[in-house]
Protein backbone atom coordinates (compact mmCIF):
# COMPACT_ATOMS: atom_id res chain seq x y z
CA UNK A 1 0.00 0.00 0.00
CA UNK A 2 1.51 3.62 -0.84
CA UNK A 3 1.17 6.15 1.69
CA UNK A 4 0.69 9.90 0.98
CA UNK A 5 1.84 12.18 3.07
CA UNK A 6 -0.64 14.51 4.01
CA UNK A 7 -0.28 18.03 4.65
CA UNK A 8 -0.60 19.15 8.13
CA UNK A 9 -1.80 23.22 8.62
CA UNK A 10 0.73 25.09 10.13
CA UNK A 11 -2.11 25.65 13.08
CA UNK A 12 -1.78 22.05 14.07
CA UNK A 13 1.65 22.46 14.38
CA UNK A 14 1.72 25.02 16.03
CA UNK A 15 -0.80 23.22 18.70
CA UNK A 16 1.38 20.29 18.68
CA UNK A 17 4.70 22.46 19.80
CA UNK A 18 2.87 24.17 22.40
CA UNK A 19 1.27 20.76 23.93
CA UNK A 20 5.30 19.55 23.63
CA UNK A 21 6.51 22.60 26.00
CA UNK A 22 4.03 22.09 27.99
CA UNK A 23 3.98 18.43 28.66
CA UNK A 24 7.75 18.74 28.94
CA UNK A 25 9.43 19.41 32.44
CA UNK A 26 12.23 21.62 31.14
CA UNK A 27 9.45 23.78 28.92
CA UNK A 28 6.77 23.99 31.31
CA UNK A 29 7.35 26.73 33.30
CA UNK A 30 8.71 28.38 30.53
CA UNK A 31 5.99 31.16 28.72
CA UNK A 32 7.07 31.12 25.07
CA UNK A 33 5.31 32.25 21.70
CA UNK A 34 5.10 30.41 18.82
CA UNK A 35 4.06 30.91 14.95
CA UNK A 36 4.20 28.27 12.44
CA UNK A 37 4.32 29.44 8.86
CA UNK A 38 4.58 27.55 5.79
CA UNK A 39 6.35 24.66 8.23
CA UNK A 40 9.27 27.07 9.71
CA UNK A 41 8.43 27.48 13.86
CA UNK A 42 9.09 31.11 14.93
CA UNK A 43 10.09 30.79 19.05
CA UNK A 44 10.08 34.04 20.86
CA UNK A 45 10.15 34.53 24.98
CA UNK A 46 12.42 34.71 27.53
CA UNK A 47 14.01 31.94 29.82
CA UNK A 48 16.49 32.35 32.37
CA UNK A 49 19.29 29.67 30.57
CA UNK A 50 21.02 28.87 27.53
CA UNK A 51 19.64 25.27 28.38
CA UNK A 52 15.94 25.72 28.27
CA UNK A 53 16.43 27.91 24.86
CA UNK A 54 18.15 24.98 22.93
CA UNK A 55 15.59 22.62 24.49
CA UNK A 56 12.50 24.38 22.91
CA UNK A 57 14.68 24.37 19.80
CA UNK A 58 15.41 20.73 19.95
CA UNK A 59 11.70 19.74 20.84
CA UNK A 60 10.11 21.96 18.25
CA UNK A 61 12.52 20.19 15.44
CA UNK A 62 11.17 16.74 16.74
CA UNK A 63 7.94 17.77 15.45
CA UNK A 64 6.76 16.39 12.73
CA UNK A 65 6.11 18.43 9.51
CA UNK A 66 8.42 21.07 10.81
CA UNK A 67 10.41 22.55 8.16
CA UNK A 68 12.85 24.41 10.03
CA UNK A 69 13.22 26.62 13.45
CA UNK A 70 13.66 30.21 14.13
CA UNK A 71 15.03 30.87 17.47
CA UNK A 72 14.14 34.30 18.89
CA UNK A 73 13.88 33.23 22.47
CA UNK A 74 15.86 35.51 24.52
CA UNK A 75 18.35 34.02 27.29
CA UNK A 76 21.52 35.23 29.22
CA UNK A 77 24.36 34.86 26.75
CA UNK A 78 22.16 34.03 23.81
CA UNK A 79 22.46 36.16 20.39
CA UNK A 80 20.37 39.07 20.21
CA UNK A 81 17.19 38.32 18.61
CA UNK A 82 16.53 41.61 16.66
CA UNK A 83 19.23 42.46 13.79
CA UNK A 84 18.79 46.30 12.60
CA UNK A 85 18.19 46.18 9.37
CA UNK A 86 19.98 48.99 7.06
CA UNK A 87 17.50 50.51 4.79
CA UNK A 88 19.14 53.32 3.02
CA UNK A 89 19.66 51.88 -0.56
Amino acid sequence: MVQHNVPVSDETLREVILTVFATDSRTASADFRVGVMYGIAHLAGVVDSLSKRDTAEELAKQVQGIRGVVNRIEAPGAPSPSRPINLDL
